[in-house]
């Protein structure tokens, strides 16, 4: 499983990252970036199974980000994270197309998201 990890604070990525990798021993690969313009690039080129994706970024944000990853790709599987819990940002995000929507607070619903999920 390929992973794409966007987040702008370095720290909480690399957290993020740490317990994604914990959980699923199997993830060949978590490509990280820190932007949304960087992310809609990484996703052309990597093609991930998943996008775990922060909505405020530098520059392109999160939904805007997912919208274009979308667009590239109608089947690509994005999980809002944020620190956000508004239900204009959730409606939001499943305008731009995720599959869904965690709090930061909540890595380990994340976690079961993605366990839950076929592609894993």
């Amino acid at each position: 499983m390929k992973i794409l990890l966007v987040e702008d604070n370095a720290r909480l990525r690399a957290d993020v990252r740490d317990s994604l990798a914990g959980t699923f021993p199997d993830a060949n690969e978590i490509v990280e970036c820190a932007c949304g313009e960087n992310a809609v690039d990484q996703y052309h080129r990597q093609r991930p199974d998943w996008v775990v994706m922060d909505i405020q970024l530098e520059g392109m944000d999160g939904l805007w980000a997912t919208k274009q990853i979308m667009g590239l790709d109608p089947s690509a599987q994005v999980i809002i994270f944020t620190q956000y819990d508004d239900p204009v940002y959730r409606r939001a995000a499943t305008v731009a197309g995720a599959k869904g929507f965690v709090l930061k607070e909540n890595i380990r619903e994340l976690a079961n998201l993605l366990l839950r999920s076929p592609r894993v």
